[in-house]
């Protein structure tokens, strides 16, 4: 396939520039196997679309403040958005600068203290911190709680202000690291998470943290010369055996968000790497995946998904095309454009199920 088959024509006006007042309160596009017809819902009658025994899969992963600004010794203006935090307070990140620094140079950030530049890693850059004349060792990313900046998506054309704090995570965000919000999870308050816990629905958790490549462009029209970012992920033991006793007691495994997907197929293809390329079963993995899925892979660890509106030609619309099939997607799509959801990190969602011969 072609990037060109994911392109569509979005009206400006229908991307989400700010969360509604009410986490819940989104809408929800139900997009069952064809020919059935798509139902718009609400957020809130996510509970009466899920049944008891059902395994809710979230992923856990908390925005860090990863945006930064300085200048160069020639008083040119740096803008640094923070790709990874690396230890020993070094970071791998993308500069916004004029002219490439060689390595050695050194910004003074606004917030005090330095970045030096320690080499380039393709389109990021390899930084090591001195923070008040003294490298902080892993303190780093407690003085980017401070001193960062949140870095909302470059669609959203406005500063961040004290509300993105709270509403660019999820209430269940715990584990510090990513640099973009795994947006499907946005739409969970506590309330509707305790109606789901009283429809007997289970919940369980994946680490993915959500690089800055997740907004790269793909820049091939093949797909097959495309190069997937790298992300780090954690697919633990306990989640493996809820998913096996789900499963096992007819229940549905349902993936809040592409990242959900990602980490467990990558857990997936790396158990069948193990056993010498035969299909495998779902094992724990903690490490890094380039994982790349778009339609003719076979997903094999979800049963439903849960997925925000994405972005023309990105990797995250052809997973969800991988899923559902891209003729059916790109059909939900029209009708949400027809019908004026909100789309993108702030926007609306849906509840797709798969193809029935998937």
């Amino acid at each position: 396939m072609k990037k060109s088959d994911f392109h569509y024509e979005l009206p400006p006006e229908l991307i989400a520039q700010a969360p509604l007042p009410e986490r819940s309160a989104s809408r929800l596009l139900l997009v069952p196997p064809a020919p059935a017809a798509f139902a718009d819902r609400s957020f809130r009658d996510l509970p009466e679309l899920l049944a008891p025994g059902d395994l809710l899969v979230f992923n856990d992963t908390r925005v860090i403040p990863a945006r930064l600004f300085g200048h160069k010794a020639s008083g040119g203006r740096v803008e640094i958005l923070i790709e990874r935090l690396l230890g020993g307070a070094q970071a791998r990140a993308q500069l916004g600068v004029s002219k490439s620094p060689k390595p050695g140079a050194r910004i003074a950030l606004d917030a005090g203290g330095e970045a030096e530049v320690l080499g380039r890693e393709g389109e990021f850059y390899r930084l090591q911190f001195h923070l008040d004349g003294q490298p902080h060792g892993d303190s780093l990313e407690n003085w980017l709680l401070h001193a960062g900046r949140l870095p909302l998506p470059p669609y959203i054309q406005r500063e961040p202000g004290s509300d993105d704090d709270e509403r660019y995570q999820t209430v269940f965000a715990r584990e510090v690291g990513a640099v973009a919000a795994p947006t499907a999870g946005l739409h969970f308050d506590e309330e509707l998470l305790a109606r789901l816990r009283e429809r007997g629905v289970e919940f369980g958790h994946v680490t993915l943290h959500v690089g800055a490549g997740t907004f790269q462009p793909v820049r091939v029209d093949s797909l097959e010369q495309h190069v997937m970012h790298s992300e780090w992920l954690n697919v633990g033991a306990g989640l493996i055996e809820q998913i096996r006793r789900t499963r096992a007691a007819g229940g549905r495994v349902v993936a809040v968000g592409t990242t959900v997907v990602r980490a467990l197929e990558s857990a997936w293809r790396e158990s069948a790497a193990m056993r010498g390329g035969e299909d495998g079963e779902l094992r724990p993995f903690a490490g890094e995946t380039r994982l790349f899925i778009l339609p003719g892979y076979k997903i094999r660890s979800v049963d439903a998904l849960i997925t925000n509106f994405h972005l023309p030609e990105s990797t995250l619309l052809m997973l969800v095309s991988a899923f559902a099939g891209h003729a059916r997607v790109f059909a939900a799509y029209e009708h949400a454009i027809r019908e004026r959801y909100r789309f993108f990190s702030y926007g609306d969602a849906m509840l797709l199920l798969p193809e029935a011969d998937a």
